[in-house]
């Protein structure tokens, strides 16, 4: 939308908390202000205004603000209505329980891939992910998933903006990117083995709609030491199988 349309001080809000989305414990009016290039009396009015509406709230002890409660409620509205979370979520139950590991289902979201669903493993370790959280399709077993398979365009566009290195195993050249697709492709499946983080492996497979079309993915996720190298294979099956179930419910039919 072109910024002749935008309202300032709504779209100074919508910073705020997008600033916020992306700190676990929270920013203090300095830091948001420093972010954000605006006046701490302005940011300070505009964190009141949120917090008087449920948006956002603060922590009595650190006095640093992060997302509020009513955004969980938003947030749940909008689950609620996507298909594809709700026809997935019990096949993800299933496998979880299969595999003993944390599963997670996520869509394409612009350049990046956006948990909608999580189902923890009953380690005494869990994931660090969160529902709403996004991953990078680069480095991330569910985001190569859905790029293997995504239009050609849509792969440049990603390239384009640049491939992040998350670690010392973040596939960072084009060239080498576009090979690892053509084998995920090949596979069915993709592994993100450290790429995203480190001594965390992933196995994800792309789902589908009723036109072939990938509309997201799924994976198995646990620490290297749990998903070892010699049950990849078995957990790449169980990651396709229930992925084809979901796609099956999605009006996908196999060719």
């Amino acid at each position: 939308m072109p910024q002749d349309y935008t309202v300032q001080s709504i779209e100074r809000a919508v910073k705020i908390l997008e600033q916020l989305a992306d700190e676990r414990e929270g920013l203090g009016v300095t830091e948001l202000s420093r972010r954000l290039s605006l006046h701490k009396s302005t940011v300070h009015r505009l964190l009141a205004t949120l917090m008087f509406f449920g948006y956002v709230e603060q922590n009595p002890y650190t006095e640093k603000y992060r997302l509020g409660m009513k955004l969980l409620h938003l947030a749940g509205t909008i689950l609620e209505r996507m298909d594809l979370r709700r026809e997935a979520h019990e096949l993800l139950k299933e496998l979880s329980s299969e595999v003993n590991e944390t599963v997670h289902l996520v869509v394409p979201d612009g350049n990046s891939a956006i948990y909608i669903d999580k189902i923890d493993s009953n380690r005494t370790i869990r994931m660090y992910s969160q529902i709403g959280r996004k991953a990078p399709m680069h480095a991330s077993a569910v985001g190569k998933a859905i790029l293997a398979f995504s239009p050609n365009d849509f792969v440049k566009k990603v390239i384009d903006e640049g491939l992040e290195k998350y670690t010392a195993k973040t596939i960072t050249d084009p060239g080498e990117l576009m090979k690892h697709l053509e084998n995920v492709r090949k596979a069915g499946y993709a592994l993100d083995d450290e790429e995203n983080e480190e001594g965390i492996r992933c196995i994800g497979a792309p789902i589908f709609d009723y036109s072939g079309t990938v509309i997201g993915a799924l994976s198995i996720s646990g620490s290297t030491v749990t998903i070892t190298a010699d049950k990849f294979d078995f957990f790449a099956q169980k990651a396709v199988e229930c992925a084809r179930s979901i796609s099956l419910k999605m009006g996908w039919r196999i060719e």
